[in-house]
């Protein structure tokens, strides 16, 4: 192992590591999804997929940002008040992953449009590698046990409900999206 991989997986670099990791996630899921699409004809959405990610990453590490001001301010932390800090880190974190699966339904349903049957499962699966590799995102921010598993349930239960009904996913973020 080089001086990189050896710095990078120490324990100081916990949180480096964790940005990396997520990177390289993002990257193996375009590059596979572009794979994966592309004899379908629809490789397009992963150009969607992407420039959603980059808004994603930047509303996620601004939210991260004004949470841990408002911790500060309301002098939140892990010991002194244990609940109000894990609850509203599992607020922040799950209104962002709900999100992202919500952009992720949309958009796979507005690239099944006239596409053949084993074109759209091929788009739905790649919705939900999305999805994880969002989860990977927020999980670099929420590093704890129980936002990675709370994100997890929430990632997957909000897919499942925003791809079998997009209007809750429309109204419930479409304010959002509509801004960009």
């Amino acid at each position: 192992m080089g001086e990189f991989g050896r710095w990078i997986l120490h324990e100081d670099q916990k949180e480096v590591f964790e940005a990396f990791f997520a990177g390289m996630v993002f990257l193996a899921f375009v590059l596979l999804s572009t794979l994966l699409l592309l004899p379908a004809g629809r490789a397009w959405a992963v150009w969607s997929f992407a420039k959603g990610y980059w808004l994603f990453l930047v509303v996620l590490y601004l939210t991260a940002a004004a949470l841990l001001l408002a911790q500060r301010y309301f002098r939140m932390d892990l010991y002194s008040h244990p609940d109000a800090y894990v609850i509203s880190g599992l607020a922040v974190s799950g209104f962002l992953q709900v999100g992202w699966s919500a952009f992720a339904a949309l958009t796979v349903r507005g690239h099944t449009v006239g596409a053949p049957v084993w074109a759209a499962a091929a788009l739905y699966f790649v919705g939900l590698l999305s999805c994880y590799a969002a989860l990977v995102s927020v999980g670099a921010l929420y590093m704890g046990h129980i936002y990675r598993l709370t994100n997890a349930g929430l990632a997957l239960l909000s897919y499942v409900l925003f791809s079998l009904w997009p209007a809750a996913g429309r109204a419930l973020y479409g304010w959002f999206f509509d801004l960009f």
